[in-house]
């Protein structure tokens, strides 16, 4: 069945595992037949016993999770550059996301990404430069998670970098990430042409100077709560941030506003936000990394 005439005749379902899909499907009267599967664990014998005698300690450690992640607390409490926040940010490091991974066997877009953080950051002047001293070793590379930090895409993170401070108010850990670029060409996709770096260096120069005295005059910001109303609004907080975007504008536009900086930094950084429906996710990000954090 060519997938441009699939919906053009009755559709019929056969689901696998998870039941949840069945009643949504039920609900929309798509005919829809149950087979209760999963897939196979590969667990050894010896895990099976370890697993079978700690069961209600398993249990309890999970009830325990769960209650700190629900009772988790994330806000918004400030900005600074990487370098002054982030445990462990020296001038020689760059985070990405992932596990840990050598130069040589990063993807194309991290590597693109790294290039990007080398020219932004001016420790290379060319893309050829930047290659070369990236395959040196002479810039360490670690991931964001082993630093409080997180990052979409490559998730790049250099010293200079603009970063978002996320405090757990009721465990008291942080977590942190930059700002969103936006789509199109940006540094989180790989891209490293002029039109980026000079993003960058607007974001550093005019956006978080901006933001962070809006942040200082209009205080904490509960993104726990920002996050429950987006999600009533049709946001998931990754892919879809439209709403969460909007929530987080209107909640601090009038700070923006009296910000005392210069009308065009205003609306610049006004224009920017409004115009970028994926900003929030880089505070969507860090929230669920303190909240997650708190359980570990």
């Amino acid at each position: 069945m060519a997938i441009k005439t699939l919906f053009e005749q009755p559709l019929s379902v056969i689901n696998l595992g998870l039941s949840e899909f069945r009643a949504g499907l039920t609900q929309a009267s798509v005919p829809v037949v149950q087979v209760d599967w999963r897939p196979a664990a590969a667990v050894s014998d010896e895990a099976r016993r370890a697993i079978g005698a700690n069961r209600e300690k398993i249990a309890n450690a999970n009830r325990k999770a769960a209650e700190i992640i629900l009772q988790g607390m994330p806000v918004l409490t400030g900005m600074a550059r990487a370098r002054e926040v982030i445990p462990g940010m020296e001038e020689g490091l760059f985070l990405h996301a992932g596990p840990p991974v050598t130069w040589e066997r990063m993807c194309g877009p991290m590597r693109g990404a790294v290039i990007g953080g080398l020219l932004y950051e001016g420790r290379a002047k060319s893309v050829a430069e930047a290659e070369k001293l990236a395959a040196s070793g002479e810039i360490a590379l670690a991931p964001c998670h082993e630093h409080q930090a997180v990052g979409p895409m490559a998730g790049i993170i250099t010293p200079s970098m603009p970063v978002f401070i996320v405090e757990n108010e009721a465990y008291g850990n942080r977590a942190f990430c930059t700002l969103n670029e936006g789509l199109g060409r940006v540094l989180r996709y790989g891209a490293y042409g002029t039109e980026v770096i000079e993003k960058l260096s607007w974001m550093e120069g005019t956006l978080f100077p901006v933001l962070q005295r809006a942040l200082q005059d209009a205080g904490r910001i509960d993104l726990k709560h920002l996050i429950a109303q987006a999600l009533h609004m049709g946001d998931e907080v990754h892919n879809r941030n439209r709403a969460a975007t909007s929530l987080f504008y209107r909640t601090l536009a009038p700070a923006i506003a009296g910000s005392g900086f210069d009308t065009a930094a205003i609306k610049s950084v006004l224009d920017f936000i409004n115009g970028n429906d994926h900003f929030f996710l880089n505070l969507s990000m860090p929230a669920a990394k303190a909240t997650l954090d708190a359980a570990r």
